[in-house]
């Protein structure tokens, strides 16, 4: 690919391999991490990888960025390797170490912008896996603006157990199956051995696979890599044709805001809708539209919702996982079934160069026989599974995954909790009964700090068959392993002063999905009557948590951190 010509016209763009005697400095530097005379007529390409041993969702990015540069390399730029952090939301579940999930999204996103800005880099291949990896790195994207591509670190296979396939959430579920005296010590052992077989991001259409399928869908991944198996010649393949993708990319003077446009995240948000996808790419997906300078609203979902059906059988209200979607025709046969059906914007430009109706032309249609996506005239929903709720108990919105609850209204009595633990005590203690509207709150995003997710306590109820017959509220976040009847980022947070901050033990509390209403039997004059007397809790103060709660937004916001 690397021609005279091009190399002559991509040195113009070079912020650091510039001509002249005043850049004699940073050449001295960079020949000792072996740049040649050659390579400084060449672009710097910075290779960014979350690769870390702390969890398996990111073991094997190291090799994965190898092979970026090595397609970089090839396309005539000069790859130059980075590393950022990751956080197992996985094993994190359920501990003090939770708090610390949501803020690594926006310090990978810190650290990645400030790499690329600092070293005056030309273009970037972000590589992630786990939950917050994905939109760390794409919010870094959208602050650098400089010509990017995302690649997803790919799914894991699922773990086998009894004939049946398993995941990291039939463990959590396991948990409330043994409280309950479902199952004993050696089989929930039996279950966590094997749950988890390899590398990759967990199995079913939870955060990171829904926000990978989020990025395919903006554009910002190249075709077919969302849904990609971690482990696969396909995924390393991924890798070298996003570092010639990059190079391409500056070619032609196309830059992630180009791409990452109001339509984009359109089709972002539909793909997200069809296939299922987690509760968390709301959070997500506006804290990114935020960094691109694009006015995407909670209310934005909810239109969107209304008209996109449920199509994708996917753990975990369904019965599969994303490898067996990437043996069905992956995410780029989802969009071409979607776009041949009116509900994508085709003429939203990608990382490929091209549109994506001219990427879905070359496009695979769905295997012949397949089950994990069902035909538009029967889908699993007919409408969107992520819905928006708003009420006298939250105003600015809460949001609820409804994918395979069949309870559509709820109202029971509130059991107030202020902390995830004091609630999992009561739970395991049979504290809670059928009808109960379980509320965990002051665990929102200044709260918290760091609003976790409570996949531990919903899975909990589950295992113990509660799923439906307790309503579980919180400020906090849910899993997109989470299923049941759950209600998160219920906003503004009790730490703001939010009208769950003034919910009494026994008070009535009213989920409706179909009314998308979250309210409490209050009347306005006794909740002015309880705020008259209320403090807000210290913020935290200590090391990145305390700086986190001083400077994140509502969660109706994206919980972003440069809100101003």
């Amino acid at each position: 690919m690397s021609t005279d010509v091009k190399t002559k016209d991509l040195r113009i763009k070079s912020k650091v391999f510039s001509e002249g005697s005043t850049k004699a400095p940073n050449r001295a530097m960079l020949r000792a991490v072996g740049i040649t005379d050659e390579d400084f007529t060449k672009p710097m390409i910075g290779i960014a990888s979350t690769w870390a041993e702390v969890t398996p969702c990111n073991i094997h990015l190291n090799d994965l960025a190898a092979q970026a540069k090595n397609g970089a390399r090839q396309a005539g730029g000069v790859p130059l390797q980075f590393n950022t952090i990751t956080v197992s939301d996985g094993i994190s579940m359920g501990t003090q170490g939770m708090r610390y999930s949501l803020p690594s999204r926006d310090l990978i996103a810190d650290s990645i912008e400030t790499v690329v800005g600092a070293e005056n880099l030309d273009g970037l291949v972000a590589i992630g896996a786990c939950d917050k990896n994905i939109p760390g790195c794409a919010i870094a994207i959208a602050n650098a603006n400089v010509p990017a591509v995302f690649v997803y670190g790919g799914t894991i296979s699922p773990g086998r157990h009894r004939g049946k396939d398993i995941d990291l959430v039939s463990v959590f579920e396991g948990v409330g199956k043994h409280n309950n005296g479902d199952i004993d010590d050696k089989e929930l052992n039996a279950i966590e051995c094997s749950a988890c077989p390899g590398a990759g991001a967990c199995g079913g259409m939870y955060t990171a696979n829904t926000m990978a399928s989020a990025m395919e869908a903006m554009g910002m991944s190249l075709p077919g890599s969302s849904s990609n198996p971690a482990e696969s010649s396909e995924k390393a393949a991924d890798c070298v044709e996003a570092g010639e993708a990059v190079y391409s990319l500056l070619e032609k003077g196309i830059y992630p805001k180009d791409i990452m446009t109001k339509k984009a995240f359109e089709n972002a948000i539909t793909v997200v809708m069809a296939l299922g996808g987690s509760t968390n790419a709301i959070l997500h997906l506006l804290a990114i539209a935020h960094a691109a300078e694009v006015d995407l609203t909670m209310d934005d979902f909810n239109r969107l919702q209304e008209k996109v059906p449920h199509l994708a059988d996917l753990k975990p209200s369904g019965r599969y996982v994303m490898q067996d979607l990437h043996h069905a025709g992956g995410v780029q046969a989802v969009m071409k079934l979607l776009y041949d059906a009116g509900y994508l914007h085709g003429d939203c430009l990608t990382v490929t160069g091209k549109t994506v109706a001219e990427n879905l032309a070359d496009a695979p249609n769905l295997v012949e026989d397949q089950q994990v996506i069902m035909p538009f005239e029967n889908p699993k929903r007919a409408d969107g599974p992520l819905i928006v709720l708003k009420g006298n108990l939250s105003p600015t919105g809460a949001v609820a995954k409804v994918s395979g609850v069949k309870v559509k209204r709820h109202t029971g009595p509130a059991r107030v909790f202020d902390n995830e633990k004091e609630a999992t005590e009561a739970v395991l203690n049979n504290e809670i009964k059928e009808g109960d509207v379980l509320v965990i709150r002051y665990v929102g995003p200044k709260g918290g700090p760091g609003m976790p997710e409570m996949l531990s306590i919903s899975s909990l109820l589950v295992g113990k068959g509660l799923g439906e017959k307790v309503a579980l509220l919180t400020d906090g976040r849910f899993s997109g392993g989470t299923h049941g009847l759950v209600v998160g980022h219920i906003a503004p947070e009790a730490q703001d002063g939010g009208p769950i901050a003034f919910l009494q033990e026994g008070d009535l509390v009213t989920v409706d999905s179909d009314k998308k209403e979250i309210s409490f039997d209050v009347t306005e004059e006794e909740l002015e009557a309880r705020k008259k007397d209320w403090v807000a809790p210290p913020l935290y103060k200590k090391g990145i948590l305390g700086k986190y709660a001083h400077t994140v937004s509502c969660s109706s916001k994206g919980a972003v951190t440069d809100f101003l």
